[in-house]
């Protein structure tokens, strides 16, 4: 046996000296320090990308088809969300100070019947544009932005364009809240604790959450979201029992405040002015379509999560509000006298439960929209984050943003984030002037419109094309109900609320009592988004030369979930039939 044979036979696998081999199909557990394992989590992952690497890039090019083929639809980032944290997202996720507090100038301005009709044509706008949204993210799930779909189906630059001001909204929107949640603290500390203190606590506190990954963020947003739906559901049902006369004074109030002062305040400008607030208060919703992305069965999960915003569109926003209505004359004065949109004295839901004489629980709804404020906190990181990410990906952005690393963090991108918040200090203190962070808002004032209106206008154009590549609706993993229908609507819609936000802002309520400065500063605080964003586009369209996507060749294939529809389809309507009726009923809607 010659030397080469010794060598062979010495390198060949021996059970005596492969002691410390593991088992196939087991991994090596090494006890390492945790102080080793936190490091090593923060390291990049070389195989991590917030958008698929079949995505359409900004420059309107298709990157390479073979290389898409391997790989799969699902977001490298990591997918911890479960059917659970999808569902609380979608049902109490955007419920914050919108509703608790910024319904109270709505109602001042429009009165309970303006306030009523639109937040019902907003909600029905938003259930069309949240089916719209599933539809896509279920077939093309884009984790970070939804500008990934503007790209694909409208126009590269309109998808930098929506990205950037989606980004922006939630950059700002961090310090905002946790100014906004120390001014709730006010209404118990009565300014004896700085509140740079409570800045301090509350940044940590929201950064920590987000450290802790995506699963964190669910987990957060479980936990505010039940605590919300339990505090609107207490408060409407204490909301009849005060109605009826079951307040501490015993006396009936019906609908007696439609009469007097009246269901309609400062005619159809009150109706206008309260259809921006409406939107305003909706803002977030498409979070839900952003976990999306993250959740480890969106299959199965994201349609429920869908469904269940017309019931929380339904009992959250419209019943409450028809109480608020019914329990709040519009000239009280408390709603006249808020100083913020976290004054929880000029909160409609406190203002009925003062009026009916109730002590305590006052204190209980401002620790409901503490916790609401925070929420919004929470998900501005996240939102930011991942949009910021998936922009460095598509090359609208610094490549470092798209750092992904280990644990599935875009850490580069929530460091950003979190640095902005530290902005909560400077507006936190006596001296600063406020109008700074005004103008920082109304740089992206007008997202959520922008953002509902192009998941529309993606849908109706995904369609098209999706139906003259000769493709038919039984190949959708999951369908909208309203269909392209809704999808019109919803554009129709968001195109009048930016028409009548762009009326209120020319011509404001009592604009004769304002002067030419004040009307002019109100108008740019309320409009600037638009210019912006319309120059945004503008500019990237002739840098980039992009083209307008066309039906005929638009790119369905690349990056599309890789599922046997026909097949699940099949066994979902088999079993369907084995149900009764009350249940198809109710899967239907939920």
């Amino acid at each position: 046996m010659d030397y080469s044979e010794k060598a062979a036979r010495s390198s060949d696998y021996s059970p005596s000296g492969s002691g410390d081999l593991p088992i196939y199909g087991h991994s090596l557990n090494r006890h390492r320090p945790w102080t080793t394992r936190l490091i090593y989590s923060f390291k990049r992952d070389p195989n991590a990308h917030a958008t698929p690497s079949g995505a359409v890039g900004t420059d309107g090019r298709v990157y390479d088809v073979e290389e898409a083929a391997q790989n799969t639809a699902n977001s490298p980032l990591a997918r911890h969300l479960k059917g659970r944290h999808l569902q609380m997202i979608a049902i109490g996720g955007s419920i914050g100070s919108g509703l608790f507090v910024g319904s109270g100038a709505a109602l001042a301005n429009g009165g309970p019947a303006s306030l009523f009709l639109a937040y019902c044509i907003i909600g029905i706008m938003l259930y069309c544009t949240v089916h719209a949204l599933g539809e896509l993210a279920v077939l093309f799930p884009v984790a970070g932005s939804f500008s990934a779909y503007s790209t694909r189906f409208l126009d590269p630059a309109w998808g930098f364009a929506m990205g950037w001001n989606y980004a922006m909204q939630w950059l700002v929107v961090l310090p905002l809240e946790i100014v906004a949640a120390t001014l709730t603290i006010e209404y118990w500390t009565k300014k004896t604790i700085s509140n740079d203190a409570w800045v301090a606590i509350f940044l940590v506190l929201i950064v920590v959450i987000n450290l802790f990954g995506v699963r964190g963020y669910g987990e957060a947003e479980f936990i505010f979201a039940i605590i919300k739906v339990v505090a609107v559901v207490g408060w409407i049902i204490l909301g009849i029992i005060l109605n009826i006369g079951g307040g501490p004074d015993g006396s009936y109030i019906g609908g007696k405040y439609w009469h007097d002062p009246g269901a309609f305040n400062n005619g159809f400008k009150g109706l206008c002015s309260v259809f921006v607030t409406a939107a305003f208060a909706f803002a977030g919703t498409e979070l839900v379509g952003l976990a999306a992305a993250e959740t480890a069965n969106p299959r199965k999960s994201l349609p429920t999560a869908i469904k269940q915003v017309f019931w929380r569109i339904t009992l959250f926003y419209i019943v409450s509000l028809i109480l608020v209505g019914l329990l709040v004359p519009y000239n009280d004065g408390s709603l006249l006298d808020g100083n913020n949109s976290t004054d929880i004295t000029a909160s409609p839901f406190v203002i009925a439960i003062f009026n009916a004489g109730i002590t305590g629980l006052p204190s209980v709804m401002n620790a409901v929209i503490m916790i609401a404020v925070l929420s919004v906190g929470n998900s501005s990181i996240y939102g930011s984050s991942r949009t910021l990410a998936a922009l460095a990906e598509q090359n609208q952005a610094p490549r470092i943003l798209g750092y992904i690393d280990r644990k599935g963090r875009p850490i580069v991108a929530i460091v950003l984030a979190s640095v902005l918040g530290l902005l909560a200090f400077m507006a936190g203190s006596d001296n600063f002037q406020g109008e700074a962070f005004n103008w920082m808002l109304a740089l992206s004032g007008l997202s959520s419109i922008f953002t509902w209106g192009s998941i529309c206008l993606a849908h109706i154009r995904f369609r098209s094309a999706w139906k003259k590549q000769g493709h038919t609706l039984d190949e959708l993993a999951f369908r909208s109900q309203p269909g392209v229908f809704g999808s019109w609507l919803g554009l129709i819609i968001n195109c009048l609320v930016l028409i009548t936000q762009f009326w209120t802002a020319v011509w404001p309520i009592h604009y004769g009592t304002k002067t030419t400065k004040e009307i002019t500063i109100g108008f740019f605080q309320a409009y600037l988004a638009a210019p912006v964003v319309l120059t945004m586009y503008i500019a990237y369209k002739f840098w980039k030369k992009t083209p307008f996507m066309r039906s005929h060749n638009m790119d369905l294939h690349t990056g599309i979930r890789d599922l046997n529809v026909a097949e699940l389809i099949a066994e979902e309507r088999a079993e369907r039939k084995s149900w009764p009726r009350y249940k198809r009923t109710y899967k239907y809607f939920c």
